[in-house]
């Protein structure tokens, strides 16, 4: 059996350090906003080329933060690609802000930066775009928009670590990029996490505040805030695996090297060109018979994955923000996307058989 992701296998390389880290915790008798925080967002801080980083719960909160510290209007409207994961439309809404979904390139997946002017109004105060898969947006059309209409840009990398446009690390372009540490992520810790990254100061100590009650001294709250503090033993775990970011994305490049040059040209599968790094935090094909495929690599002992199979607009608990709406290259990705196995976890051999497999269907 070939699972699409199997954690154990991915993580097996760091579990005797996991465990020591672990135990290091325990004994320090420290477990909230520690040493280990601090020194992950140091590290990390460094390793995206960011002068500050603000570790948090989760990557939903990282969004959340993101759009609460720019103290917009209510109801604001933020544009928002209309194929993303429900996450980011959901911290549009939980900051109390309304989502305008924007369709994407039907060769990257990502946010169209010919799509975002058209939907700009009076009432647009921010976007939100999503470096989808490991792939970064197209970057220097969206600033060059963004700039134009004095729009602050937040990055959800929560599948972009380590990726970069033109050598410039995903979440470095707008003012601030929101990462996820799920365990699925190229880097995964073993329960939720997030983070902030960002080069302005001020925004900084505030979301440092936010996420702490709204207080960076105890029992003193300066704003209405929240709990969402990366917690230390999870931090201790990133702390190692951040060491290893970049052999994880070299790994998987290559199970996705194996993929482009074996499989048929009948299935279309990621865009690569020389400006983006890509992190493959998935790889998917598309194909029409997409759900026929899926039950024949599972006969054959190939689990694979739908990212997404509903789109935004068409979930039930969305209908008051979406209803009636068509978002035609959305629903086309949804409809026909498949993501197949590329774990650190994976073996070139795995790979083969997956590529093999697919193309005598």
């Amino acid at each position: 059996m070939i699972y699409y992701e199997h954690l154990f296998k991915s993580n097996e390389k760091f579990i005797s350090l996991f465990k020591s880290a672990a135990s290091q915790v325990i004994d320090s008798g420290w477990y909230v906003l520690g040493n280990e925080v601090k020194t992950f967002e140091k590290s990390f801080a460094t390793y995206c080329n960011s002068k500050h980083c603000i570790g948090l719960a989760s990557g939903l909160d990282a969004l959340v933060l993101s759009l609460k510290a720019l103290s917009l209007p209510p109801a604001s409207h933020i544009l928002v690609p209309s194929n993303t994961y429900i996450a980011t439309i959901l911290s549009i809404i939980n900051a109390g802000h309304i989502p305008i979904l924007v369709e994407p390139d039907i060769r990257t997946y990502n946010i169209d930066p010919a799509n975002i002017e058209k939907h700009i109004t009076p009432h647009t105060k921010a976007i939100m775009i999503v470096h989808l898969y490991g792939l970064c947006c197209d970057m220097d059309k969206i600033m060059a928009i963004a700039n134009k209409y004095k729009l602050p840009v937040i990055e959800d990398c929560a599948q972009a670590h380590g990726a970069t446009y033109k050598s410039k690390m995903a979440g470095t372009f707008g003012i601030f990029g929101a990462y996820s540490f799920y365990p699925t992520k190229n880097l995964g810790c073993l329960g939720d996490g997030g983070a902030i990254v960002t080069n302005d100061e001020n925004y900084a100590q505030y979301i440092q505040k936010l996420r702490n009650y709204g207080s960076n001294a105890k029992y003193y709250n300066q704003y209405i805030g929240i709990n969402s503090r990366l917690d230390e033993i999870q931090a201790a775990f990133l702390n190692i695996k951040l060491k290893y970011l970049d052999e994880i994305n070299t790994h998987k490049r290559k199970l996705a090297n194996i993929y482009h040059h074996n499989l048929k040209p009948s299935f279309i599968t990621p865009v690569v060109n020389d400006e983006t790094y890509h992190v493959y935090h998935i790889f998917n094909i598309r194909t029409e018979r997409r759900d026929d495929l899926k039950i024949y690599l599972q006969n054959k002992g190939i689990m694979t994955e739908i990212h997404y199979p509903v789109p935004p607009h068409l979930q039930v608990g969305y209908q008051q923000y979406f209803q009636d709406s068509k978002y035609p290259i959305s629903e086309e990705i949804h409809n026909t996307t498949l993501s197949l196995p590329i774990s650190f976890g994976h073996t070139e051999a795995d790979i083969d058989y997956v590529v093999h497999t697919i193309n005598t269907y």
